[in-house]
């Protein structure tokens, strides 16, 4: 007897399965970009390394901490989202209109559209400079650079932000306490934040985890498993420190009245290989940070103050850096070594990024695939 062709329920169970296998792999797409530093005198080419982040990585963002013309040039029709950044000392210049603007004419205009230059940042950690004029020239730097980017029709395509480290809060814990520091919230942050508000443009933050730990704070530092840290104020429970931190900026900031801008971790991670003595820094532990942070930045779960809300989130960083100053570890927070073999597997390249997203997908796909069967062989039967 001929078999019957499959029934449309099949067909639209097959279909079904076939979009949800591609729906969670591509969620691990779309919000996490990488810090890609260029202290090392062994890197590859910024060509090469354009290509493999287009074509062997899910990285659709990249934060520079300079404009360097060549770096641009090799990201042109990558598609690739680029963070390109004006050095600290120029940002006094940068309050000088037409200085602004023949920066862009010098750094930006002549790579755009073909590069996707997607955001300016005027400087990095300015206010942990403790340097007066880079401080006080911030924010009329950053409103100059805007004038600019209005004035070259470029301000609907390129946002202008700034990185700060968590040395601007005062307080921090429990988070519902964070606060920024005295003198530097009314005249610095609250004109910047007024800033971001008008422009739409993201509050920007470097939280690290590493840099806070103990051994008795290792493993809420790695979002393993732990009891917890219990805010009295709020009676919300933090079960991992990067919560914390974000939450403590996020009070500072409804402090002055700004708690519906984005935020957007510019840099965290955590280094491979440290010195012999230290807790926790190793291949193992980086792995365990950077792998978590993925999940949990994109998994819309937000923090305990901000729930439901994914991060835009940059780790620190691409390559190990060996011409770093410092410590052993500050040389090994990258994600490949310079021949772009990975130090560690998180899913950052292609061939690992499903399994790394949903460590279940495997099992969803397999049982899926079972039950279609079954299904298509009871129809031919």
């Amino acid at each position: 007897m001929a078999k019957s062709s499959p029934s449309f329920f099949s067909i639209l169970i097959t279909a079904t399965f076939l979009l949800l296998a591609s729906v969670l792999t591509k969620g691990v797409e779309g919000t996490i970009g990488v810090n890609y530093g260029t202290l090392a005198d062994n890197l590859p080419p910024p060509s090469k390394v354009a290509h493999f982040l287009q074509d062997s990585t899910i990285i659709n963002r990249v934060r520079l901490f300079d404009a360097e013309p060549d770096i641009l040039e090799a990201f042109a029709h990558t598609g690739i989202a680029l963070t390109v950044t004006v050095p600290n000392h120029h940002i006094p210049n940068l309050t000088n209109l037409s200085f602004a603007q023949q920066w862009l004419e010098d750094y930006v205009q002549p790579y755009i559209p073909a590069t996707n230059v997607v955001r300016i940042l005027v400087g990095n950690e300015v206010l942990s400079t403790a340097n007066k004029s880079l401080i006080v020239g911030l924010v009329p730097a950053m409103q100059t650079l805007q004038t600019a980017l209005v004035g070259a029709s470029l301000d609907r395509r390129i946002q202008i932000s700034t990185p700060h480290s968590l040395g601007i809060l005062s307080a921090s814990s429990p988070p519902s306490n964070g606060n920024f520091r005295q003198g530097y919230d009314t005249h610095v942050l609250k004109p910047l934040l007024s800033f971001h508000r008008a422009t739409n443009s993201p509050f920007m933050v470097n939280p690290y985890p590493f840099f806070e730990c103990s051994t008795d704070t290792l493993d809420y530092a790695l979002f393993r498993p732990n009891s917890g840290v219990f805010d009295e104020n709020t009676k919300l429970l933090y079960t991992n420190m990067l919560d914390a931190q974000l939450d403590a900026v996020y009070s500072a900031m409804k402090l002055l009245g700004f708690d519906d801008l984005e935020i957007v971790i510019a840099e965290t991670g955590w280094p491979s290989l440290g010195d012999s003595d230290q807790i926790g820094v190793d291949a193992n532990s980086a792995a365990e940070y950077n792998g978590n942070l993925m999940r949990h930045v994109q998994s819309g779960v937000g923090t305990p103050l901000m729930p439901n809300r994914t991060f835009e989130t940059y780790i620190f960083s691409l390559f190990n850096e060996d011409l770093k100053p410092g410590p052993t570890w500050e040389r090994n927070f990258g994600l490949f070594q310079p021949n772009m073999t990975p130090v560690y597997d998180i899913g950052i390249l292609r061939s690992t990024a499903a399994a790394a997203a949903n460590p279940n997908l495997h099992h969803v796909i397999c049982l899926l695939a079972i039950s279609v069967g079954v299904l298509i062989l009871n129809n031919h039967g």
